[in-house]
């Protein structure tokens, strides 16, 4: 039986003293159950000071980017030596608003898929369509080929321990949400494109999760479906309250 992990990704918001608060309004309150994950994915500022404070509690703490290499002439950019250094377990990858404004491409993704299982980090790696593309009923073919360029070279115990993220690009930021229904099958032809490329067992096993407008009001019909595994949350994990309502969700 899959858990749900749900992920929020606060994005480039929150000062440290804000970040610091959220982390003591919501330790302890985080269900204790093995059916759920909680993941807080922060700004590289933050990070050390969130990975202290998250110490003895279920919260993980993840970096929203890193660079493909371990070091080097590379300005402002962070390696995965570094975040596993300081004790980050997660690393969101290939995120539509790095991919939009950062010239990300599938081929970067997957170089940074690589560097994240060499050096023990997880990669919760985001796909998904914009409008134009589900209006020209391209959702599923752009959404297979970002799994297939994303996940290329892996190992099928790799794949297995990778997280995939589907968020729709039209659902991100703007209130609209997919239905929970269409959401799934999206979900379920990515589960599908995984046993393809690795094997069933690891098909059945990877976590794939939604994200696109999630909050508390519609989290357990997205829940309810048996191909999405948890969230990747924008906006709705920027409240501690909001963020928990979420995560107990994911533990029923």
């Amino acid at each position: 039986m899959r858990k749900h992990v749900i992920a929020g990704n606060w994005k480039m918001n929150k000062v440290l003293s804000e970040a610091e608060a959220f982390l003591e309004n919501i330790s302890g309150k985080v269900p204790e159950n093995e059916k759920v994950e909680a993941i807080v994915c922060a700004a590289f500022p933050f990070l050390p000071a969130l990975v202290e404070k998250a110490k003895g509690t279920k919260v993980k703490i993840a970096a929203q980017n890193m660079h493909f290499e371990e070091s080097g002439a590379f300005t402002g950019e962070v390696s995965p030596v570094m975040l596993h250094d300081i004790g980050v377990t997660h690393v969101v990858l290939g995120h539509s608003e790095r991919r939009e404004y950062f010239a990300e491409t599938d081929e970067t993704v997957n170089k940074k898929v690589h560097a994240a299982m060499k050096h023990g980090l997880i990669p919760i790696v985001c796909v998904g369509e914009t409008l134009k593309q589900r209006e020209a009923n391209e959702t599923m073919s752009v959404v297979e080929t970002q799994v297939k360029e994303a996940l290329k070279g892996l190992s099928p115990d790799q794949i297995g321990k990778t997280i995939i993220a589907y968020e729709p690009i039209w659902a991100i930021g703007t209130g609209k949400t997919a239905s929970s229904s269409d959401a799934n099958e999206v979900c379920a032809h990515i589960r599908k494109v995984v046993g393809e490329i690795a094997s069933k067992e690891t098909a059945d096993k990877i976590i794939i999760q939604y994200g696109g407008s999630v909050k508390p009001a519609n989290i357990d019909e997205l829940l309810s479906q048996p191909d999405i595994d948890g969230a990747l949350v924008g906006g709705a994990s920027l409240e501690a309250e909001s963020f928990l309502q979420l995560v107990e969700a994911g533990a029923k």
